[in-house]
Protein backbone atom coordinates (compact mmCIF):
# COMPACT_ATOMS: atom_id res chain seq x y z
CA UNK A 1 0.00 0.00 0.00
CA UNK A 2 2.99 2.21 0.65
CA UNK A 3 3.16 5.94 1.07
CA UNK A 4 0.37 8.42 0.49
CA UNK A 5 2.73 10.51 -1.62
CA UNK A 6 2.94 7.87 -4.34
CA UNK A 7 5.72 6.12 -6.16
CA UNK A 8 8.09 7.06 -8.96
CA UNK A 9 11.58 6.54 -10.40
CA UNK A 10 13.20 3.28 -11.49
CA UNK A 11 16.44 1.59 -12.40
CA UNK A 12 17.97 -0.46 -15.17
CA UNK A 13 18.02 -4.24 -15.12
CA UNK A 14 20.76 -5.52 -12.85
CA UNK A 15 22.51 -8.85 -13.14
CA UNK A 16 25.41 -10.49 -11.40
CA UNK A 17 27.06 -13.88 -11.20
CA UNK A 18 25.49 -16.36 -8.80
CA UNK A 19 22.58 -13.99 -8.45
CA UNK A 20 19.53 -12.94 -10.38
CA UNK A 21 18.88 -9.48 -9.03
CA UNK A 22 16.94 -7.05 -11.08
CA UNK A 23 14.91 -3.95 -10.53
CA UNK A 24 12.23 -4.24 -13.14
CA UNK A 25 11.45 -1.16 -15.14
CA UNK A 26 8.54 -1.27 -17.58
CA UNK A 27 7.62 -4.93 -17.69
CA UNK A 28 4.38 -4.29 -19.55
CA UNK A 29 4.05 -5.32 -23.14
CA UNK A 30 3.57 -2.55 -25.67
CA UNK A 31 0.05 -1.24 -25.64
CA UNK A 32 -0.82 -2.64 -22.23
CA UNK A 33 -1.30 0.76 -20.62
CA UNK A 34 -4.92 0.87 -21.67
CA UNK A 35 -5.51 -2.86 -21.63
CA UNK A 36 -7.36 -5.02 -19.19
CA UNK A 37 -4.24 -6.34 -17.55
CA UNK A 38 -4.54 -9.95 -18.68
CA UNK A 39 -1.63 -12.34 -18.91
CA UNK A 40 -0.94 -11.19 -22.45
CA UNK A 41 -0.01 -7.79 -21.07
CA UNK A 42 2.72 -9.13 -18.79
CA UNK A 43 6.31 -9.47 -19.98
CA UNK A 44 9.27 -10.29 -17.77
CA UNK A 45 12.58 -8.57 -17.55
CA UNK A 46 16.07 -9.52 -16.51
CA UNK A 47 18.63 -12.12 -17.36
CA UNK A 48 20.31 -14.70 -15.17
CA UNK A 49 23.92 -15.81 -15.21
CA UNK A 50 25.61 -19.00 -14.05
CA UNK A 51 28.36 -18.68 -11.46
CA UNK A 52 30.89 -18.66 -14.31
CA UNK A 53 29.08 -15.81 -16.04
CA UNK A 54 27.61 -17.85 -18.90
CA UNK A 55 24.09 -16.99 -19.96
CA UNK A 56 21.34 -19.04 -18.33
CA UNK A 57 18.25 -17.27 -19.60
CA UNK A 58 17.06 -14.35 -21.70
CA UNK A 59 13.80 -12.45 -21.70
CA UNK A 60 11.01 -15.01 -22.09
CA UNK A 61 7.59 -14.87 -23.61
CA UNK A 62 4.58 -13.73 -21.64
CA UNK A 63 3.12 -16.90 -20.13
CA UNK A 64 6.50 -18.36 -19.22
CA UNK A 65 7.49 -15.50 -17.00
CA UNK A 66 11.10 -14.98 -15.97
CA UNK A 67 13.79 -17.65 -16.48
CA UNK A 68 13.32 -20.91 -14.63
CA UNK A 69 15.95 -21.40 -11.94
CA UNK A 70 17.01 -24.38 -9.88
CA UNK A 71 19.14 -24.69 -6.75
CA UNK A 72 20.06 -27.91 -5.00
CA UNK A 73 20.15 -28.34 -1.23
CA UNK A 74 22.52 -31.32 -1.06
CA UNK A 75 22.60 -31.49 2.74
CA UNK A 76 18.95 -32.61 2.75
CA UNK A 77 18.64 -34.06 -0.75
CA UNK A 78 16.04 -31.74 -2.24
CA UNK A 79 16.07 -28.91 -4.73
CA UNK A 80 14.35 -25.58 -5.27
CA UNK A 81 12.80 -24.73 -8.63
CA UNK A 82 11.81 -21.11 -8.95
CA UNK A 83 10.79 -18.23 -11.15
CA UNK A 84 9.69 -14.62 -10.73
CA UNK A 85 7.81 -11.83 -12.43
CA UNK A 86 7.33 -8.11 -11.92
CA UNK A 87 4.63 -5.97 -13.53
CA UNK A 88 4.85 -2.20 -13.56
CA UNK A 89 1.76 -0.52 -12.18
CA UNK A 90 -0.86 1.10 -14.40
CA UNK A 91 -1.11 4.82 -13.57
CA UNK A 92 -3.37 6.68 -16.06
CA UNK A 93 -2.20 10.10 -14.88
CA UNK A 94 1.50 9.06 -15.00
CA UNK A 95 1.86 6.71 -17.98
CA UNK A 96 5.66 6.86 -17.85
CA UNK A 97 5.89 6.05 -14.19
CA UNK A 98 8.52 3.37 -13.54
CA UNK A 99 8.34 0.22 -11.49
CA UNK A 100 9.51 0.73 -7.92
CA UNK A 101 9.49 -2.99 -7.10
CA UNK A 102 12.60 -5.10 -7.47
CA UNK A 103 13.70 -8.56 -6.45
CA UNK A 104 16.77 -10.61 -5.66
CA UNK A 105 17.49 -14.31 -5.97
CA UNK A 106 20.98 -15.35 -4.96
CA UNK A 107 22.03 -18.97 -4.59
CA UNK A 108 25.01 -20.40 -2.72
CA UNK A 109 25.58 -17.60 -0.22
CA UNK A 110 29.09 -17.75 1.23
CA UNK A 111 29.76 -20.30 -1.52
CA UNK A 112 27.65 -22.72 0.51
CA UNK A 113 25.45 -24.98 -1.66
CA UNK A 114 22.85 -25.15 1.10
CA UNK A 115 22.32 -21.38 1.51
CA UNK A 116 19.93 -19.60 -0.86
CA UNK A 117 18.34 -16.15 -0.65
CA UNK A 118 15.09 -14.79 -2.10
CA UNK A 119 13.76 -11.26 -1.60
CA UNK A 120 11.18 -8.76 -2.86
CA UNK A 121 11.55 -5.03 -2.26
CA UNK A 122 8.69 -2.56 -2.72
CA UNK A 123 9.89 1.03 -2.92
CA UNK A 124 7.76 4.09 -2.15
CA UNK A 125 8.11 7.85 -2.26
CA UNK A 126 9.84 10.03 -4.83
CA UNK A 127 13.07 8.02 -4.69
CA UNK A 128 11.48 4.67 -3.89
CA UNK A 129 13.00 2.83 -6.85
CA UNK A 130 16.50 3.94 -5.87
CA UNK A 131 15.87 2.92 -2.26
CA UNK A 132 14.57 -0.50 -3.28
CA UNK A 133 17.52 -1.11 -5.61
CA UNK A 134 20.01 -0.01 -2.96
CA UNK A 135 18.52 -2.32 -0.34
CA UNK A 136 18.28 -5.18 -2.83
CA UNK A 137 21.99 -4.92 -3.54
CA UNK A 138 23.36 -4.17 -0.08
CA UNK A 139 21.18 -6.33 2.13
CA UNK A 140 22.16 -9.63 0.53
CA UNK A 141 25.84 -8.61 0.41
CA UNK A 142 25.89 -7.66 4.09
CA UNK A 143 23.99 -10.81 5.06
CA UNK A 144 26.33 -13.00 3.04
CA UNK A 145 29.37 -11.42 4.68
CA UNK A 146 28.06 -11.96 8.23
CA UNK A 147 30.07 -14.67 9.98
CA UNK A 148 27.07 -15.45 12.23
CA UNK A 149 24.87 -16.49 9.31
CA UNK A 150 25.19 -20.24 9.78
CA UNK A 151 25.18 -20.38 13.58
CA UNK A 152 22.83 -17.48 14.38
CA UNK A 153 20.89 -16.62 11.21
CA UNK A 154 18.10 -14.72 12.98
CA UNK A 155 20.66 -12.51 14.74
CA UNK A 156 22.55 -11.99 11.47
CA UNK A 157 19.30 -11.06 9.72
CA UNK A 158 18.35 -8.41 12.30
CA UNK A 159 21.83 -6.90 12.23
CA UNK A 160 21.84 -6.89 8.42
CA UNK A 161 18.57 -4.98 8.12
CA UNK A 162 19.71 -2.33 10.58
CA UNK A 163 23.12 -1.99 8.91
CA UNK A 164 21.48 -1.65 5.49
CA UNK A 165 19.15 1.01 6.87
CA UNK A 166 22.11 2.99 8.21
CA UNK A 167 23.95 2.71 4.90
CA UNK A 168 20.89 3.97 3.03
CA UNK A 169 20.63 6.97 5.36
CA UNK A 170 24.31 7.72 4.73
CA UNK A 171 24.09 7.25 0.96
CA UNK A 172 23.48 9.91 -1.68
CA UNK A 173 19.84 8.80 -1.97
CA UNK A 174 17.35 11.14 -0.31
CA UNK A 175 15.36 8.81 1.93
CA UNK A 176 13.74 11.45 4.12
CA UNK A 177 10.35 10.65 2.57
CA UNK A 178 11.26 7.54 0.57
CA UNK A 179 12.13 3.96 1.41
CA UNK A 180 11.25 0.35 0.77
CA UNK A 181 9.60 -2.61 2.39
CA UNK A 182 11.42 -5.95 2.25
CA UNK A 183 10.25 -9.55 2.46
CA UNK A 184 13.07 -12.08 2.31
CA UNK A 185 13.54 -15.83 2.72
CA UNK A 186 16.84 -17.52 3.51
CA UNK A 187 16.92 -21.25 2.83
CA UNK A 188 19.52 -22.80 5.11
CA UNK A 189 19.50 -26.55 4.68
CA UNK A 190 16.04 -27.73 5.71
CA UNK A 191 15.10 -24.48 7.45
CA UNK A 192 13.49 -21.29 6.18
CA UNK A 193 14.33 -17.99 7.87
CA UNK A 194 11.78 -15.38 6.83
CA UNK A 195 12.64 -11.75 7.61
CA UNK A 196 10.00 -9.11 7.00
CA UNK A 197 9.91 -5.33 7.17
CA UNK A 198 6.65 -3.79 5.94
CA UNK A 199 3.51 -5.08 4.26
CA UNK A 200 4.77 -7.44 1.56
CA UNK A 201 4.26 -11.11 2.36
CA UNK A 202 5.61 -14.66 2.27
CA UNK A 203 3.30 -17.69 2.32
CA UNK A 204 3.80 -21.44 2.02
CA UNK A 205 1.63 -23.99 0.27
CA UNK A 206 1.11 -26.90 2.69
CA UNK A 207 -0.44 -30.29 1.95
CA UNK A 208 -2.79 -31.20 4.82
CA UNK A 209 -3.80 -34.62 3.54
CA UNK A 210 -6.69 -33.50 1.37
CA UNK A 211 -5.86 -30.01 0.08
CA UNK A 212 -3.12 -27.44 -0.30
CA UNK A 213 -3.60 -24.78 2.36
CA UNK A 214 -1.86 -21.46 2.92
CA UNK A 215 0.51 -20.95 5.83
CA UNK A 216 1.57 -17.35 6.29
CA UNK A 217 5.31 -17.03 6.83
CA UNK A 218 5.12 -13.33 7.69
CA UNK A 219 2.70 -10.93 9.29
CA UNK A 220 2.01 -7.58 7.62
CA UNK A 221 3.34 -4.73 9.73
CA UNK A 222 0.59 -2.13 9.55
CA UNK A 223 -1.47 -0.08 12.03
CA UNK A 224 -4.20 -2.71 11.70
CA UNK A 225 -2.10 -4.83 14.05
CA UNK A 226 -2.80 -3.85 17.65
CA UNK A 227 0.80 -4.39 18.75
CA UNK A 228 2.20 -2.26 15.94
CA UNK A 229 -0.50 0.38 16.47
CA UNK A 230 0.39 0.69 20.14
CA UNK A 231 4.13 0.74 19.42
CA UNK A 232 4.02 3.65 16.95
CA UNK A 233 1.53 5.55 19.12
CA UNK A 234 4.03 5.37 21.96
CA UNK A 235 6.60 6.87 19.59
CA UNK A 236 4.37 9.87 18.96
CA UNK A 237 2.64 8.91 15.73
CA UNK A 238 -0.87 10.00 14.95
CA UNK A 239 -2.68 7.03 13.41
CA UNK A 240 -5.49 8.26 11.20
CA UNK A 241 -7.03 7.56 7.82
CA UNK A 242 -6.86 10.23 5.11
CA UNK A 243 -10.53 11.07 5.67
CA UNK A 244 -9.81 11.63 9.35
CA UNK A 245 -6.81 13.86 8.64
CA UNK A 246 -8.85 15.91 6.15
CA UNK A 247 -11.77 16.29 8.57
CA UNK A 248 -14.24 14.16 6.64
CA UNK A 249 -14.45 11.70 9.54
CA UNK A 250 -14.09 12.19 13.28
CA UNK A 251 -10.38 11.77 14.18
CA UNK A 252 -11.36 10.64 17.68
CA UNK A 253 -13.26 7.59 16.46
CA UNK A 254 -11.44 4.61 14.97
CA UNK A 255 -13.39 4.07 11.74
CA UNK A 256 -11.26 1.44 10.04
CA UNK A 257 -12.12 -2.22 10.35
CA UNK A 258 -9.58 -4.86 9.39
CA UNK A 259 -7.01 -5.19 6.66
CA UNK A 260 -9.36 -7.22 4.45
CA UNK A 261 -12.07 -4.54 4.61
CA UNK A 262 -10.57 -1.06 4.81
CA UNK A 263 -12.67 0.61 2.07
CA UNK A 264 -9.52 1.88 0.42
CA UNK A 265 -8.77 4.31 3.27
CA UNK A 266 -6.49 2.48 5.72
CA UNK A 267 -4.97 3.94 8.89
CA UNK A 268 -1.73 5.79 8.24
CA UNK A 269 1.05 7.30 10.32
CA UNK A 270 1.43 11.08 10.65
CA UNK A 271 3.76 13.31 12.62
CA UNK A 272 2.09 15.11 15.55
CA UNK A 273 1.72 18.49 13.86
CA UNK A 274 1.84 17.79 10.14
CA UNK A 275 0.19 15.95 7.27
CA UNK A 276 3.11 13.69 6.47
CA UNK A 277 4.53 11.07 5.90
CA UNK A 278 1.25 9.12 5.63
CA UNK A 279 2.78 5.63 5.58
CA UNK A 280 0.34 2.71 5.70
CA UNK A 281 3.05 0.41 7.14
CA UNK A 282 4.86 0.56 10.47
CA UNK A 283 8.27 -0.79 9.43
CA UNK A 284 10.51 -0.10 6.45
CA UNK A 285 14.08 0.51 5.35
CA UNK A 286 14.78 4.20 4.75
CA UNK A 287 12.02 6.69 5.59
CA UNK A 288 14.25 8.67 7.93
CA UNK A 289 11.48 11.16 8.69
CA UNK A 290 9.06 8.40 9.65
CA UNK A 291 11.65 6.89 12.01
CA UNK A 292 10.85 9.70 14.45
CA UNK A 293 7.33 8.30 14.84
CA UNK A 294 8.26 4.64 15.16
CA UNK A 295 8.74 3.35 11.61
CA UNK A 296 11.71 1.04 12.16
CA UNK A 297 13.89 -1.23 10.04
CA UNK A 298 14.05 -4.05 12.59
CA UNK A 299 12.67 -7.20 10.93
CA UNK A 300 10.39 -9.81 12.37
CA UNK A 301 12.03 -13.18 11.72
CA UNK A 302 10.05 -16.41 11.50
CA UNK A 303 11.74 -19.81 11.45
CA UNK A 304 10.17 -22.77 9.67
CA UNK A 305 11.51 -26.32 9.45
CA UNK A 306 10.85 -27.67 5.96
CA UNK A 307 8.89 -30.93 6.06
CA UNK A 308 7.39 -33.24 3.45
CA UNK A 309 4.07 -31.38 3.51
CA UNK A 310 5.67 -28.07 2.50
CA UNK A 311 5.25 -27.96 -1.28
CA UNK A 312 6.24 -24.42 -2.23
CA UNK A 313 6.55 -20.89 -0.94
CA UNK A 314 5.64 -17.54 -2.45
CA UNK A 315 7.17 -14.13 -1.83
CA UNK A 316 5.29 -11.13 -3.19
CA UNK A 317 4.75 -7.40 -2.84
CA UNK A 318 1.50 -6.01 -1.51
CA UNK A 319 0.46 -5.41 -5.12
CA UNK A 320 -0.45 -9.11 -5.10
CA UNK A 321 -2.08 -9.28 -1.68
CA UNK A 322 -4.10 -6.05 -1.86
CA UNK A 323 -7.05 -7.94 -3.35
CA UNK A 324 -5.97 -11.57 -3.08
CA UNK A 325 -5.82 -13.57 0.14
CA UNK A 326 -2.91 -15.85 0.94
CA UNK A 327 -5.16 -18.85 0.28
CA UNK A 328 -6.25 -17.50 -3.10
CA UNK A 329 -2.61 -17.13 -4.13
CA UNK A 330 -1.75 -20.63 -2.93
CA UNK A 331 -4.75 -22.04 -4.80
CA UNK A 332 -3.52 -20.48 -8.04
CA UNK A 333 0.10 -21.52 -7.62
CA UNK A 334 -0.86 -25.13 -6.85
CA UNK A 335 -2.54 -25.44 -10.26
CA UNK A 336 0.68 -25.04 -12.22
CA UNK A 337 3.57 -27.41 -12.63
CA UNK A 338 5.84 -24.64 -13.91
CA UNK A 339 6.46 -21.75 -11.48
CA UNK A 340 6.77 -19.41 -14.46
CA UNK A 341 3.14 -20.06 -15.34
CA UNK A 342 2.16 -19.68 -11.68
CA UNK A 343 3.84 -16.27 -11.57
CA UNK A 344 2.05 -15.14 -14.71
CA UNK A 345 -1.32 -16.32 -13.43
CA UNK A 346 -1.01 -14.57 -10.07
CA UNK A 347 0.28 -11.32 -11.59
CA UNK A 348 -2.49 -11.34 -14.22
CA UNK A 349 -5.21 -11.97 -11.63
CA UNK A 350 -3.78 -9.31 -9.30
CA UNK A 351 -3.66 -6.76 -12.11
CA UNK A 352 -7.24 -7.56 -13.12
CA UNK A 353 -8.50 -7.24 -9.54
CA UNK A 354 -6.84 -3.86 -9.13
CA UNK A 355 -8.61 -2.50 -12.21
CA UNK A 356 -11.93 -3.92 -11.04
CA UNK A 357 -11.64 -1.90 -7.83
CA UNK A 358 -9.65 1.16 -8.87
CA UNK A 359 -8.58 3.11 -11.95
CA UNK A 360 -4.93 2.23 -11.40
CA UNK A 361 -2.81 -0.66 -10.16
CA UNK A 362 0.16 -0.96 -7.85
CA UNK A 363 3.44 -2.46 -9.02
CA UNK A 364 3.13 -6.25 -8.73
CA UNK A 365 6.05 -8.60 -8.03
CA UNK A 366 6.20 -12.29 -7.14
CA UNK A 367 8.68 -15.13 -6.65
CA UNK A 368 7.40 -18.73 -6.64
CA UNK A 369 9.69 -21.45 -5.27
CA UNK A 370 8.76 -25.14 -5.57
CA UNK A 371 10.34 -27.58 -3.10
CA UNK A 372 11.17 -30.69 -5.12
CA UNK A 373 12.46 -34.20 -4.39
CA UNK A 374 11.85 -33.91 -0.65
CA UNK A 375 10.99 -37.33 0.75
CA UNK A 376 7.25 -37.70 1.26
CA UNK A 377 7.68 -40.42 3.86
CA UNK A 378 8.95 -39.23 7.21
CA UNK A 379 11.33 -41.55 9.03
CA UNK A 380 8.68 -42.09 11.73
CA UNK A 381 6.40 -43.67 9.14
CA UNK A 382 8.94 -46.07 7.67
CA UNK A 383 8.62 -48.43 10.64
CA UNK A 384 4.82 -48.77 10.44
CA UNK A 385 3.49 -50.25 7.16
CA UNK A 386 -0.10 -49.30 7.96
CA UNK A 387 0.88 -45.65 8.38
CA UNK A 388 2.79 -45.80 5.10
CA UNK A 389 -0.32 -47.04 3.27
CA UNK A 390 -2.41 -44.22 4.74
CA UNK A 391 0.23 -41.73 3.70
CA UNK A 392 0.33 -42.89 0.08
CA UNK A 393 -3.45 -42.95 -0.18
CA UNK A 394 -3.43 -39.32 0.89
CA UNK A 395 -0.55 -38.46 -1.42
CA UNK A 396 -2.47 -39.88 -4.36
CA UNK A 397 -4.90 -36.97 -3.98
CA UNK A 398 -2.09 -34.49 -4.45
CA UNK A 399 -1.94 -32.63 -7.75
CA UNK A 400 0.51 -34.40 -10.04
CA UNK A 401 2.71 -31.32 -10.40
CA UNK A 402 3.40 -31.28 -6.64
CA UNK A 403 4.23 -34.94 -6.01
CA UNK A 404 7.84 -34.62 -7.11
Amino acid sequence: MGCVHGKCCGADDYCCCCCCCWCCGDSSAAGSEGGGGGAADVAPCGVVLHNDGSLLGQRRQVLLGAPLGSAAVPSHHFRLVYSSLSQRGHYPESPDRENQDCLCIRTRLQDNPNLHFFGVFDGHGQFGAQCAAFVRDRLVDILSADTRLLDSPAEAYASTFLATNTELHDSSIDDTMSGTTAITVLVSGDTLYVANVGDSRAVAGVWNGSAVVAEDLSCDQTPFRKDEYERVKQCGARVLSVDQVEGVKDPNIQHWGNEENDDGDPPRLWVPNGMYPGTAFTRSVGDSTAESIGVIAEPEVKVLKIASHHLFFVIASDGVFEFLSSQAVVDMVSKFEDPRDACSAVVSESYKNWLEHESRTDDITIIVVHIKDLSHVDSTLRHDPSEVMVFFKQAAKLPKLLRG
